[in-house]
């Protein structure tokens, strides 16, 4: 038997010391966002039970749902009849439980399982990782990161507004610039779907529309005549499909088109309240762009809907979210409402490396090397290392003794900023060299002022 090349599966990635110094640099800027706000850190289980998940993205996000095999004899409740049958009714007989497709409706879950202890309006985060069943292609992967901030227990559109914040100061923290936040509301779409007639059709509506960027309005026209919807329907949508220009003409526009639609007027005043909030944190340029058209294809959404695209990179939204008022309901728990988002942090890591917009010294990861020349000199060398930890400096021995060479090439390709050279020299006179590999500077100096140079600089 010959020995099988190890492979990931598609859609999986590993993630070597480089690749996580720059994923923890995103991490620590939406982390510290988060927390600054008042959110509270939640983790959830990497699974959940099917019942839980299904039903909550609508069809197309159910067929992404990964599911886990029952342990131990999975077959022994399935029949002849259940292969006939088709996937669909064999996957219920033989899988229970399945990987999260992310991270907001195992939240609603623990809300209501965890209803008596919680103390509302409950404001959380998480950054974990999700999983789908999608086609990998680049920007989309099969396992990635959410980081998902969820208020839950107030209708208040300050959350939206905070939102908004949190967006713009992540973004600002990681130097990205130029994006977008495209926003509008479910209410507005119900509005829409009532005005062309098709108001039972508010689900098909929204997973249609929510592949305009990608498709094009022609071929979302021609789904939509595929779910059924009339010709006077599809004659009443494109005025719709057509809405242009900047914010205050987009909103005139959907005000005089949905004039007569009480969900339409209500989801406007909702979006002009959120700016009316805005202003009022002085929050000046909010990347904000009015998009009727907006969808989101989750069905849960209520409310307000947000969805965020850096300019010039080829790369889908880097976060979204969105207002949800029904979520706890279905599991027992209604009248409860939330308004949530979320990073996607591997897209948000391929647009920063495609801009080149990591710091340098991202990736260094130790401050100082200690050299190693001699059995002699090593238990010195190891007392001084201790010290350099105790005061809090990122620090490291060469483990054996090696050639002064080996060791700073050792500390190069590391890309550690200074190395300590201690030979017997240094020993004797209790006066260690610090070589600055960034410039090549040397100095001799004492243990203290060497704790007090890498401190401060």
């Amino acid at each position: 038997m010959s020995n099988q090349k190890p492979r990931l599966p598609k859609g999986m990635r590993d993630f070597g010391p480089d690749k996580m110094a720059k994923r923890r640099f995103i991490f620590h800027a939406i982390r510290t966002t988060f927390e600054k706000f008042g959110f509270e850190a939640l983790e959830t289980p990497t699974m959940e039970n099917l019942s839980v998940l299904t039903g909550k993205y609508g069809e197309e996000g159910d067929q992404l749902l990964f599911k886990v095999l029952n342990s131990g004899d999975y077959l022994s409740g399935t029949s002849v009849e259940d292969y006939t049958s088709g996937a669909r009714s064999l996957s219920s007989k033989i899988a229970e439980k399945g990987l999260k497709y992310d991270l907001t409706v195992p939240f609603a879950r623990y809300v209501v399982m965890n209803r008596h202890d919680l103390t509302l309006p409950f404001k959380r985060y998480q950054i974990q990782p999700v999983w789908r069943a999608d086609r990998p292609q680049k920007g989309r992967y099969r396992e990635f990161y959410q980081c998902d901030a969820d208020v839950i227990g107030t209708d208040s559109l300050i959350c939206e507004a905070e939102i908004i914040l949190m967006m713009n100061e992540v973004f600002a923290k990681l130097g990205i610039r130029d994006y977008n936040i495209k926003i509008n509301n479910r209410k507005i779409l119900t509005g829409i779907a009532g005005m062309i007639g098709e108001p039972d059709k508010i689900s098909e509506l929204c997973v249609a529309i929510d592949k305009l960027d990608k498709i094009g309005p022609e071929k979302v026209l021609e789904e939509l005549i595929t779910k059924s919807f009339s010709d006077q329907a599809i004659t009443a949508l494109k005025p719709f499909l057509k809405v242009e220009g900047d914010n205050d003409r987009t909103l005139n526009n959907i005000k005089a088109l949905l004039a007569s639609s009480g969900p339409g007027q209500e989801g406007i005043r909702e979006f002009e309240d959120i700016l009316s909030y805005l202003a009022q944190f002085e929050a000046g340029d909010n990347h904000l762009e009015f998009d009727p058209r907006l969808a989101r294809g989750l069905a849960y959404y209520t409310g307000t809907i947000l969805e965020v695209k850096v300019n010039n990179v080829d790369i889908g939204s880097v976060s979204a979210g969105g207002r949800y008022d029904d979520l706890t309901g279905v599991f027992g728990m209604p009248g409860i409402s939330g308004v949530g988002f979320s990073f996607g942090v591997d897209r948000i890591y391929d647009v920063m490396e495609t801009l080149g917009l990591f710091p340098e010294d991202t990736s260094i990861t130790t401050t100082v090397l200690v050299t190693n020349f001699d059995k002699a000199s090593e238990p010195y060398a190891i007392e001084v290392l201790g010290q350099l930890r105790n005061a809090e400096v990122k620090s490291e021995i060469y483990p054996e003794p090696a050639r002064l060479k080996k060791q700073m090439n050792y500390a190069h390709k590391k890309n550690i900023p200074y190395v300590l050279l201690i030979g017997e020299e240094e020993v004797s006179s209790n006066m260690m060299t610090l070589k600055d590999m960034r410039n090549g500077e040397q100095k001799k100096m004492t243990t203290p002022e060497i704790i007090e140079a890498l401190k401060n600089g």
